[in-house]
């Protein structure tokens, strides 16, 4: 719609917002007044420069919507879980498709807008000003910072208290300042100024609403089609995740109707901040077959750039967990206090191997332990003399209990390691390279008794099959010791792909196949 004229904009009050910002300006003892960013050669400020100057948006404004999407990491035209690529997150789903805006605005091909940074950052600055023409902002309310609020707001492509959590953290950003290093090492800055955002039609009704179970929450509810009211199981996990994506953004799209996600809460980076987006008394959709009986934690980010988790963002969760299982009676260790990856049945790596269990699990106040499976994984990567984590844990183990001595089960794959494997590949008619590869898995995960297993069957070693299959097939099958038809269908394909008589049961010969490593 037509925006007023900036002499007739009433900014009596702006914001909290812009009284907070005055507040950590003077704490922080930062300047008030923004400097012009200095000139530079490097590719991702040339590339903001560009964008800016092309479609007239405020260059810090561009970095600070960038920064807060991605941290300036483009993932290499992997896509996001909302299918958003790069650095300016330019997404390509039902409820946003800033992607093809983006390719229409500029003539750029989608595929390039997906993986080349520069071409990226143009695209996101062309659907911002095209939100603000759409606002109907002149040239002189697009020189000033504050007018671009509600087109930040359309950016994010949610509606209501989503979309001024999204324009709200841009803004916050601007107010604080931020020095960003670019995953090539290149440093990005945007310089720290006043803020008194015109809000305009954006409405912040109901945003800071307070967690319906969480005092220190807010309350953004998920679209009621992506969770199940209620609950089928009792309490007894907490379960931690990762966004794959911004704050803002995995709780607009929670609210986005083809998603079929949710989580009870989401943390924000750069503060801490919580946000539940469904009640504790139902079900969110976040971990598969535990749904029903854990509350899903999700925390801003990627799981392969440990930048996202922060001090401000460990601390927060921690109390939250600290919350929630005090209110459940769950056991605060690493059986019950979990990762995605960890679930049964997970095919997801979240948090991954950048999230400190051991700091955070000190901050709950429980014990580090191990998690209560810690042989079972989405996926099984080589592991050699030099590795290090709790897969060359898991091998210590299988081998120890098969007898072979690999020391200490340290996670830290050494001589005795080396030695153990290569008298197990060995002993199996392996090559006896001492890297635990694909092949020596699938033996050691399958070592052991080889009883008859059919469908409708269940136990330990339905899931020594379970693991087994993933390491052979390469891809995951739910180690939850039940075998159902997902199992079954597994054993069908390793069957057919070893030459074995293909009838989805489990005697001898599809033992004899796992247990040689085929």
């Amino acid at each position: 719609m037509p925006r007023s004229p900036v002499v007739a904009r009433t900014r009596a009050g702006a914001s909290v917002l812009a009284a907070l910002t005055v507040t950590a300006l003077v704490a922080t003892g930062q300047p008030a007044t923004a400097a012009p960013a200095p000139p530079t050669a490097e590719p991702l400020n040339r590339a903001f420069d560009r964008a800016a100057r092309e479609y007239g948006v405020p260059r810090d404004l561009l970095a600070a919507v960038g920064y807060g999407e991605s941290r300036l990491d483009g993932h290499a035209g992997e896509p996001s879980q909302a299918n958003g690529y790069g650095v300016m997150h330019l997404a390509s789903n039902p409820d946003n498709r800033s992607l093809e805006k983006a390719a229409a605005l500029t003539g750029e091909p989608a595929d390039r807008l997906r993986r080349d940074t520069a071409a990226n950052i143009l695209g996101g600055a062309a659907v911002l000003r095209d939100h603000a023409d759409r606002l109907g902002l002149d040239r002189t309310e697009r020189r000033d910072v504050n007018a671009w609020y509600p087109a930040v707001a359309r950016y994010s492509e949610a509606e209501g208290p989503a979309a001024a959590l999204y324009a709200d953290t841009v803004f916050t950003f601007l107010a604080q300042g931020l020095t960003a290093t670019a995953p090539g090492g290149e440093e990005v800055r945007v310089p720290s100024r006043p803020v008194a955002p015109d809000k305009d039609e954006v409405s912040a009704a109901g945003i800071y609403a307070q967690s319906p179970d969480y005092p220190s929450g807010l309350w953004v509810p998920a679209y009621s089609g992506n969770f199940v009211v209620g609950r089928k199981a009792t309490v007894d996990k907490v379960i931690i995740h990762t966004t794959q994506g911004s704050y803002a953004g995995s709780i607009s799209w929670y609210q986005n109707p083809a998603s079929k996600v949710s989580a009870h809460y989401t943390i924000r980076s750069s503060d801490g901040e919580v946000t539940q987006s469904v009640r504790e008394k139902d079900t969110a959709w976040h971990a598969g077959s535990v749904n029903s009986s854990s509350v899903g934690i999700e925390h801003e980010g990627y799981v392969d750039n440990p930048a996202w988790y922060t001090e401000a963002m460990y601390r927060s969760s921690a109390a939250l967990t600290k919350h929630v299982a005090a209110r459940y009676s769950i056991p605060k260790d690493r059986s019950h206090i979990i990762g995605h990856s960890e679930a049964p049945g997970a095919t997801h790596t979240d948090p991954g191997p950048n999230w400190d269990w051991n700091y955070y699990m000190q901050l709950v106040g429980g014990s580090p332990g191990t998690p209560g499976d810690s042989l079972t994984f989405p996926s099984y990567a080589v592991q050699q003399s030099g590795a290090s984590g709790p897969q060359v844990k898991a091998v210590q183990q299988l081998l120890n209990a098969q007898g072979y001595a690999a020391g200490s089960a340290d996670g830290l794959f050494g001589p005795a390691t080396k030695s153990a494997t290569q008298a197990f590949q060995r002993a199996r008619s392996l090559t006896a390279d001492g890297a635990v590869g694909p092949k020596t898995w699938t033996a050691l995960l399958s070592a052991g008794t080889t009883p008859a297993l059919t469908r409708g069957g269940s136990g330990d070693a339905v899931k020594r099959l379970q693991r087994s299959l993933t390491a052979a097939l390469g891809t995951t099958v739910g180690a939850d010791g039940s075998f159902g038809p997902t199992t079954e269908t597994a054993v069908r394909t390793y069957q057919s792909s070893r030459g074995l008589s293909v009838d989805g049961k489990v005697g001898p010969a599809t033992w004899g196949a796992l247990q040689a490593g085929r």
